[in-house]
Order: structure tokens, then C-alpha cells, then sequence
């Protein structure tokens, strides 16, 4: 398979809401399809299948194996950290496919937010100097680095229960569509 082949199964496996769910909840856990189902409210068989297609295009990796009633149980973890090529080449709609599940994801999640907590927002398209934009990404890489290593187990004591989800993408300079 070509790494643009790659490229494309990952933005799929990606582009549904419960796969998005579940490489959150493997960022910090190294969990069964049993127990995936468990904390998602879904069945095993349908994490089962999930769980499967991001394994396939590359997002999870097998952390172990357990013996359960006679049987074998993989156990997934979601490597966030690890390094990975990604060519600039994937089809458009692909691409658009994940930003839209993104997009769906911010709603869901704002209905889920803690009544009283504050929240941030911010929308922009505006027009800065590319140091500023460099800076800008840059702290949202720190950003969102510093969420995936901060990730405990669901349900740790002493944790919160957080959502970050970002867009930033450097515009055309033909300004709006019409």
C-alpha cells in the first residue's frame, strides 16, 4: 500500500464521530473492545468493528493480550506521539470528510460541558504576518500535545473530563467566497 493509500484509509477511519471517541479514549488507556463498549454505551460487537478499521488504517496499535472465558482479548492504545508521514497529496474530499465529523464533534461536546465552567471560544479570519501565524500554530501544537500527554484513564481520580478541538488552516489570499 502507498503512503498515500495509507494516508486516505486513515482520514476514513477518522471521519466518524465513535472512532473520534475511542482514540480519545485510547490516548490514555489500554482498553478491550469489552471495555470500550462499556464506557461508550455501545456494543461489543459494534466497538468490535471500529476498533478493527482504525487498527487497519494505523491509528491503534495492539498493546497486549488477555485470556477472557476461554478466549483472547486484544487490548488497543491510540499512539498519539507517534511519528507519522503524512503526504499532502489525499483527495480533497477525504480531507473534507474528517473536518466535517471535527466540526459535529464541537456541538456533541458542548452539550456535555460542565454547567458553571468557563469555555473558549474563539473564531478568526483575519489577515497577520507570518511569524504571527507560525507562533499561532505552534501553541496550538503545544496545546494539543500537552492534552494527549496530560490523558489518565477515564474516570481517574483527580482528572476533569476535557474536549479541544481545533481547526487552523492558512487561508487563500483571494479573500471570501462568494
Amino acid at each position: 500500500m502507498s503512503l498515500e493509500q495509507e494516508r486516505i484509509g486513515e482520514l476514513r477511519a477518522t471521519a466518524h464521530p465513535l472512532r473520534l471517541q475511542m482514540l480519545s479514549l485510547l490516548t490514555a488507556s489500554e482498553l478491550s473492545a469489552a471495555e470500550v463498549a462499556r464506557e461508550l454505551g455501545i456494543t461489543q460487537a459494534n466497538a468490535s468493528y471500529h476498533l478493527r478499521l482504525l487498527h487497519a488504517a494505523g491509528l491503534l496499535e495492539v498493546a497486549g493480550e488477555e485470556t477472557v472465558r476461554g478466549g483472547r482479548a486484544k487490548r488497543y492504545r491510540h499512539p498519539w506521539d507517534a511519528p507519522v508521514v503524512r503526504p499532502q497529496t489525499t483527495r480533497e474530499e477525504d480531507r473534507l470528510a474528517y473536518v466535517r465529523v471535527l466540526a459535529d464533534m464541537i456541538p456533541r461536546r458542548f452539550l456535555e460541558r460542565e454547567p458553571g465552567t468557563p469555555s473558549r471560544f474563539t473564531d478568526a479570519d483575519l489577515w497577520v504576518d507570518p511569524q504571527a501565524w507560525e507562533k499561532v500554530t505552534a501553541l496550538l501544537d503545544e496545546a494539543g500535545a500537552l492534552m494527549h500527554a496530560s490523558a489518565r484513564p477515564p474516570r481517574t481520580e483527580g482528572t476533569v473530563r476535557a474536549a479541544l478541538s481545533v481547526a487552523a488552516f492558512r487561508l487563500t489570499g483571494e479573500g471570501r467566497p462568494s
